[in-house]
């Protein structure tokens, strides 16, 4: 059966964007794949953390999973810290990666930004740990966005040195899986910059524990312009086919046929069919997700089973590696 692996950051609120670009998929492929989801705590650090928030938004990234839909008997959930043949691996895939490679990360750049030469090597050197992330379980297929369908070339790249050295083809090449309307949902104050949990103003994303009144006052106070009917111009209508890609997402339809639905409307009228359908479908989750982290003992349950079946999967692959390598085992 294929395996997917994908992760999510625990820095802070889950809002729209996390949902219909990654968690949302997640769901969808659980009956399809051999799945294995990752709170992925060891990349967070690559940039300075509160302790005690960090273990807060694991619990609510988990909750945030369960939630939506993620079922711990059909899927793995865990944090990634638990399971050490992540490290491991990753230390082994850096003897395989030419700096040349890293240099090439465009995330790098962004987040480092001015303060380049005082970032952490964890920073520079985290997209092989994410590589080993996908590579530790011989993932085939990556749910992505599209801005980080770099991180799984670099995956391939890397793969692709390991099998050559040993001369077998140990690890397979993961294939990306870009797909849906909103694979990348933009700030609902700005529909050229990415829907952002960094974001000073609330009012440019939706969190997904945001209650029904909320969502509706954010998604009525929503960005748009005065152009009548519902357009796909994302060049010179941003924030209008901002909403329009999460409308399709939402209602599980085209951008075509959001568009010849709503041709000849007013865009109010546009706007506020969204916004009733966005309360409709986030509300629950949104109190599911409050109730969950409320119960913190059933939510460290289920990471602790889930980080034990994935390192029951890890360890021989990790062994097997190290075989490879040529590590001693006495």
């Amino acid at each position: 059966m294929k395996r997917v692996f994908s992760g999510v950051q625990p820095t802070g609120n889950l809002h729209l964007g996390n949902y219909l670009g990654a968690i949302r998929r997640f769901v969808e492929m659980q009956n399809d794949f051999d799945c294995i989801y990752c709170i992925v705590d060891m990349h967070a650090i690559t940039l300075p953390q509160d302790p005690a928030e960090l273990t807060k938004a694991t619990r609510e990234v988990t909750a945030g999973f369960l939630a939506a839909g993620l079922d711990p008997a059909r899927c793995i959930i865990f944090n990634q810290s638990r399971v050490r043949e992540h490290a491991h691996l990753a230390w082994i895939l850096n003897c395989f990666t030419p700096l040349g490679w890293l240099n090439r990360m465009t995330q790098f750049k962004e987040k480092a930004g001015k303060e380049r030469e005082e970032a952490a090597l964890g920073l520079y050197g985290y997209p092989v740990l994410m590589a080993a992330d996908v590579l530790l379980y011989k993932t085939t297929h990556v749910p992505v966005g599209e801005d980080q369908k770099q991180h799984i070339e670099l995956a391939r790249d890397i793969a692709g040195a390991f099998n050559r050295r040993y001369g077998q083809d140990f690890f397979p090449l993961p294939e990306p899986i870009i797909t849906g309307a909103a694979t990348r949902v933009m700030s609902l104050r700005d529909g050229r910059a990415k829907m952002s949990k960094s974001d000073p103003s609330d009012y440019a994303r939706i969190n997904l524990t945001d209650d029904a009144a909320t969502v509706a006052k954010k998604f009525q106070k929503a960005r748009t312009d005065s152009v009548p009917g519902v357009t796909w111009d994302p060049e010179n209508r941003p924030e209008a086919a901002n909403l329009l890609n999460i409308y399709a997402a939402l209602a599980g339809i085209t951008r075509e046929e959001v568009c010849a639905r709503f041709a000849d409307a007013q865009f109010s009228v546009f706007k506020r069919e969204l916004t009733e359908m966005a309360v409709a479908k986030l509300g629950p989750l949104g109190d599911e997700m409050k109730r969950l982290v409320a119960d913190p003992g059933y939510v460290d349950g289920v990471l602790r089973d889930g980080a034990e079946r994935a390192a029951a999967i890890a360890r021989p692959i990790l062994a097997e590696a190290e075989r490879l390598v040529g590590f001693l085992k006495v």
